[in-house]
């Protein structure tokens, strides 16, 4: 007997006995629709035969990348191993783009040149998902400390996604027409990666793409759906290392001294009071302290203290506004502490939100509707995390950048009947559904890239310029 004509039989024993045999036709057809729509939401939407071929290679490159992750700026045998892997596809391969970045082009004859991106670095984060692929890495960072290492942000599947859907296209080439670029770009957790491309040549050593594509995993959907953010996709990122400068002395002396780490605690507090009292109430920021670096004895006041902070913004003109406002909070705390020296606030890194175009996202949901079901497309809302694909777009490379379902599908169901969250990327939890969320990614890709590619340059052209009417 199957599993389901056992649940079936199950529910027929639970029948009372008083039931008629009408009752008991209805009970057992409930049972059986509920059962169906049980299978359907774990298995996802139906996978073609052609992803499945491609999906061995796939499925191993992500085991292989998931247990060896890299951090940002020293992938290099994660690039090597994905270079390796498309040049025996036929793609044309350039390696060390912007450091250790890959592109790849396979050209097929006359059409538009559509690029598809995935990052290449993991972070440095302790797993602790108890998986059996689980990453046991230790690497050093650019500072020299030692550090665990693990992919918590999803970008070993989208790499394993990219290689099954070039592997498809490049099986497949009667289905499209153009050239399609593939980028490896490394150093997206700093969001210094596509900056170091671009600086590099990207867009005079390789063709210019007519229309770029990229996705990201997260337990905020189900495996098996994908979500489209018609404009603005993703928040502005801003992060800001600030040092503030006391009078260090014995801590049985504290007149003496001038404490760095009491002036931290204040301007830690001050800081949440931006966004609660000086942001208009309904638009969207995020002020976060992710680290505070002083001293190193119990009884010994240091002279310094670091605090190292994540700033999220959506419009231009509330990112100035909280920026001006950390400034002269630091400064303003600092002064009334007493500190002989100002405090040093180093912007040490910054990208803009990412942008969909509106027209392009649109005509790009029929051909994932199509690929994965209507009802496993969603609309989403813009997501407060960040990344630097914005600097590709800045480049004037109109894109889609969608999200894909990680959460196993029961799971996420639990979470949300309950008003609980599944660990989210940069989790030392997160870890995604992979068979379906795989399946799913490359299916996604090769249906986006098919429809771009057998479009002509001059439609593309005419589907981006009617946003503007």
């Amino acid at each position: 007997m199957i599993e389901s004509d056992l649940r079936l039989g199950r529910a027929a024993d639970m029948i009372p006995a008083t039931m008629t045999s009408t009752k008991i036709i209805v009970v057992l057809a409930l049972s059986a629709s509920l059962h169906a729509q049980a299978v359907k939401s774990s298995q996802g939407p139906p996978v073609s035969k052609e992803v499945e071929a491609a999906y061995p290679d796939a499925r191993a490159l992500y085991l292989d990348l998931h247990q060896n992750p890299e951090l940002s700026s020293h992938e290099v045998q994660t690039a090597a191993k994905l270079a390796g892997r498309l040049r025996a596809l036929g793609y044309e391969v350039t390696e060390k783009v912007g450091g250790t970045g890959i592109v790849a082009v396979l050209k097929n004859g006359d059409g538009p040149t559509v690029m598809l991106r995935t990052e290449l670095d993991a972070l440095p984060v302790e797993e602790k998902t108890g998986l059996s692929y689980a990453s046991k890495v230790h690497a050093q960072d650019d500072a020299g400390r030692d550090v665990p290492v693990m992919h918590a942000c999803g970008h070993d599947l989208h790499m394993a996604s990219l290689l099954g859907t070039a592997t498809i296209m490049a099986r497949s080439k009667n289905t499209w027409h153009g050239t399609l670029m593939l980028v490896g770009q490394p150093a997206e957790e700093t969001i210094s990666g596509a900056k170091a491309m671009i600086a590099d040549g990207f867009m005079k050593r390789f063709p210019k793409p007519d229309v770029g594509v990229a996705l990201h995993v997260g337990n905020n959907l189900p495996a098996g759906t994908v979500g489209i953010t018609p404009g603005v996709y993703d928040s502005n990122a801003d992060s800001l290392r600030i040092t503030l400068y006391g009078k260090g002395g014995h801590g049985s002396s504290p007149h003496t001294t001038v404490d760095p780490i009491v002036l931290a605690a204040k301007v830690i507090l001050d800081l949440q009071t931006i966004v609660s009292r000086e942001v208009k109430p309904g638009e969207v920021a995020v002020v976060t302290v992710g680290y505070i670096r002083a001293g190193n004895k119990n009884n010994i006041i240091p002279d310094q203290a670091e605090l190292g902070l994540t700033v999220r913004t959506f419009k231009a003109a509330i990112r100035t506004q909280v920026l001006a406002a950390i400034a002269r909070i630091v400064k303003g705390e600092a002064e009334a502490a007493g500190s002989k020296r100002a405090p040093d606030i180093d912007h040490n890194e910054a990208t803009d939100s990412v942008y969909n175009e509106p027209a392009l996202a649109e005509k790009l949901r029929g051909p994932l509707e199509a690929a994965l079901g209507k009802d496993n497309v969603e609309t989403i809302d813009p997501a407060l995390a960040s990344e630097d694909y914005s600097n590709f777009v800045a480049q004037g490379i109109p894109s889609l950048y969608f999200s894909l379902g990680g959460a196993d599908p029961a799971k996420f169901a639990q979470a949300k009947a309950a008003g609980e969250t599944l660990p989210s990327n940069h989790s030392s939890l997160f870890a995604p559904d992979a068979d379906p969320a795989l399946r799913t990614g490359i299916t996604a890709e090769v249906a986006v890239l098919r429809n771009l590619l057998n479009s002509s340059r001059e439609e593309l052209q005419k589907t981006l310029a009617s946003r503007e009417q």
